[in-house]
């Protein structure tokens, strides 16, 4: 068989559609100018869909329409990165959590100014997270028992 060269070629996983209504929280989102989304598509929207290679993608909303947002995102063409601008409906985007880790570490760094002022030196600097601390697990009266890798034999023949 010929390989078609479609605009939606091996897509069949990527814009499946997902069974039910879409959340009406899609539509009472907020989206403003400078805003960080993820594009996603929704397959059971079929209207302002994206192509396939922005799909995963990340942008910054520089535009707001009545029923779609307009995204930069930066995509790689051969040994060039481009800012490409598309337009989007709201069905396909969501809010990115991507800001969020960054967003709570300033946070903090700010009660931590505050704490500085007010006694000794604190440590500004983000950290990673500590390994957990150390508790007892329950075994209920049987034995724990020791598990070890199997040995990889190479058998050739």
């Amino acid at each position: 068989m010929t390989n078609t060269k479609r605009e939606r070629r091996g897509t069949c996983y990527m814009f499946s559609r997902k069974h039910g209504v879409v959340p009406l929280a899609t539509y009472m989102q907020i989206y403003k100018k400078g805003d960080i989304m993820d594009i996603k598509e929704m397959g059971s929207v079929e209207k302002g869909t994206h192509h396939k290679s922005y799909h995963g993608k990340t942008g910054r909303v520089y535009n707001v329409t009545q029923h779609a947002v307009e995204i930069v995102i930066n995509k790689q063409v051969k040994g060039k990165i481009l800012a490409k601008r598309i337009n989007i409906c709201i069905e396909h985007i969501k809010c990115s959590k991507s800001r969020d880790s960054f967003l709570k570490c300033v946070k903090e760094n700010k009660k931590k100014k505050e704490a500085k002022q007010k006694g000794p030196w604190v440590q500004l600097k983000c950290q990673p997270a500590s390994t957990r601390e150390i508790h007892f697990v329950r075994t209920n009266g049987k034995e724990p028992e020791q598990w070890e890798p199997i040995l990889y034999e190479f058998m050739a023949w």
